[in-house]
């Protein structure tokens, strides 16, 4: 089968889906909308040279890379063309005209790029009433498709998944200390409500001096974060550990006690199942998505989204129950091991590429 991937960059998750999908008998293309690294793309997919990946999206262009993937398709002549985020790469998808067309929500664009403006809806409503398949990560996502226009009938809801031996418990990692280690490495960006956590940890650290945050990543909201453990006097229980590896990253959730995810927009979201693969106990927002993963108590804990006193008063409990956490992690693993498993995961991505393709 011909397939063209066309996405909005050459993300980490981009880089799995392509590397997976190399290792197949399928002849896949990679289109880019926006300018990204992509140095590290596989060998077996071929790279398409066209109008865009110069350059950040403008509305201005859409025209224009319409015209460019039109031209594409031609010399191609593939059986399926992959396309997301919606409002942006779909969009231009499905200004070709072409079919099947088999579109990926990510997420962002079903849970927060929607809601926009009328625009924005409007789109949505436009691209997912000509896609002849949809996938998504998430059951919310999915719902959401189908009320803007999507088929029911023609929805596969898949995790991503992970890695479950590279991420993976490693006992040797918590050995005893005196500290008890909280663990984040979502974006400083408003989306994920880091700011958050800050504030929350703020409360903890007045009354547990022996609590640590050990935040990775960083964003346009570092000067904020920072500020409010700064002028709080939390800071010295912090440790910022910028930018970590794949190869490095299952350290980091092995050495924590607890993983925190305080994100206001998700669908299933790959740090939770890292996390959860690593038998770390899980305290995260109760959006949606997220309470498709977590059931309270068992496998993690849950806190009213963006409601950092909540949070505070949560992670106080969780030290408080400390005994405890290993049977909550082991549930955790548990839970990855059935439906985080991205080797198993990936082939229903395989099997909307042949669905799609009987619909043409």
């Amino acid at each position: 089968m011909k397939i063209i991937y066309f996405s909005l960059g050459y993300s980490p998750h981009d880089h799995r889906f392509l590397s997976s999908l190399a290792q197949t008998e399928h002849e896949v293309h990679f289109v880019q909308l926006e300018k990204a690294d992509n140095s590290n793309l596989p060998l077996e997919i071929e790279f398409v040279d066209w109008e865009g990946g110069a350059r950040d999206f403008r509305w201005v262009d859409v025209p224009k890379y319409v015209r460019s993937l039109k031209r594409v398709i031609a010399i191609i002549q593939p059986d399926v063309v992959h396309a997301g985020p919606i409002q942006t790469v779909g969009l231009i998808a499905v200004l070709t005209r072409f079919s099947p067309l088999l579109m990926m929500s990510w997420g962002f664009d079903l849970m927060e790029d929607v809601y926009r403006n009328i625009w924005w809806e409007r789109i949505t409503y436009y691209v997912l009433r000509r896609s002849t398949f949809f996938i998504s990560d998430a059951q919310v996502t999915r719902n959401k498709a189908v009320e803007y226009g999507m088929n029911p009938d023609r929805t596969i809801v898949f995790p991503w998944g992970v890695d479950l031996e590279h991420f993976a418990p490693r006992k040797e990692e918590r050995r005893k200390r005196e500290e008890f280690i909280l663990f984040c490495n979502r974006s400083w960006e408003p989306r994920y409500g880091v700011d958050v956590l800050a504030k929350a940890f703020v409360r903890v650290a007045k009354s547990k001096p022996n609590a640590r945050l050990n935040l990775l990543a960083g964003g346009s909201q570092e000067d904020r974060i920072r500020k409010i453990l700064q002028k709080n006097g939390a800071i010295d229980q912090v440790h910022f550990k910028g930018y970590v590896s794949q190869k490095e990253l299952p350290r980091y959730y092995n050495e924590a006690d607890v993983y925190i995810s305080p994100s206001h927009v998700d669908g299933s979201s790959v740090s939770l199942m890292e996390a959860m693969a690593c038998g770390l106990p899980c305290l995260i927002s109760d959006i949606p998505a997220n309470k498709e993963w977590v059931v309270e108590g068992e496998n993690g804990w849950l806190f009213p989204d963006g409601d950092a006193e909540a949070l505070a008063e949560k992670i106080l409990h969780v030290m408080e129950k400390h005994d405890t956490l290993g049977e909550v992690g082991a549930n955790a693993r548990r839970v990855a091991e059935t439906r985080a498993d991205w080797t198993k995961n990936f082939y229903k991505l395989l099997e909307a590429y042949e669905l799609t393709a009987k619909l043409k």
